[in-house]
């Protein structure tokens, strides 16, 4: 039997990625308040200037109260044990996974950005069990886009992507035979 492995929540990381947030937010808001003077079919549009602006200040507005939602939180980000992995580091995590429930264990990159993407037998499960409406919708919408609702950053933990890939492959293995 191997043993539990706990990943914390990197602060330093959240931290950095609530600036980030804010920074947009700010942005939306100064777009908003005074859009800039741009000689542009599109990008000069005053509408399409307050469509962004709104988008901006909603959507990394959200991920900034996330964000500082998850700062105060001593919890680990991940546990890895036995009977699975217990997600806790993002805004839609979805709590215990069931290793009896995983399939398989994929990366894709969205923009740069890696992410693991976690297919299990029952996605539909994972979706229903979660109580947040927003947070089963944007499960869903993982759900019809890449095939499964369950996905893992590494943004927010202590540990390397490439670690945390490896590791959970190494664990699936072991545990599946």
């Amino acid at each position: 039997m191997q043993e539990n492995i706990e990943i914390p929540l990197s602060k330093k990381k959240l931290v950095l990625l609530l600036a980030g947030s804010l920074v947009f937010v700010a942005a939306g808001i100064w777009f908003l308040i005074n859009p800039p003077k741009i000689n542009n079919a599109l990008f000069g549009n005053p509408t399409f200037i307050l469509i962004i602006s709104i988008a901006a200040i909603l959507f990394f507005g959200t991920i900034a109260v996330l964000i500082a939602r998850k700062l105060p939180e001593n919890k680990p980000g991940l546990i890895i044990d036995s009977v699975g992995l217990t997600d806790n580091s993002g805004g839609i995590s979805a709590g215990q996974i069931l290793w009896s429930d995983l399939q398989n264990i994929s990366v894709i990159e969205i923009n740069r950005q890696k992410i693991i993407l976690l297919e299990v037998k029952n996605p539909q499960d994972y979706i229903n069990r979660q109580t947040s409406g927003l947070k089963r919708k944007l499960m869903q919408l993982n759900y019809n886009s890449y095939g499964t609702p369950l996905s893992i950053s590494s943004n927010s933990l202590q540990i390397e992507f490439n670690e945390l890939v490896t590791l959970l492959n190494n664990r699936l293995m072991a545990i599946k035979g």
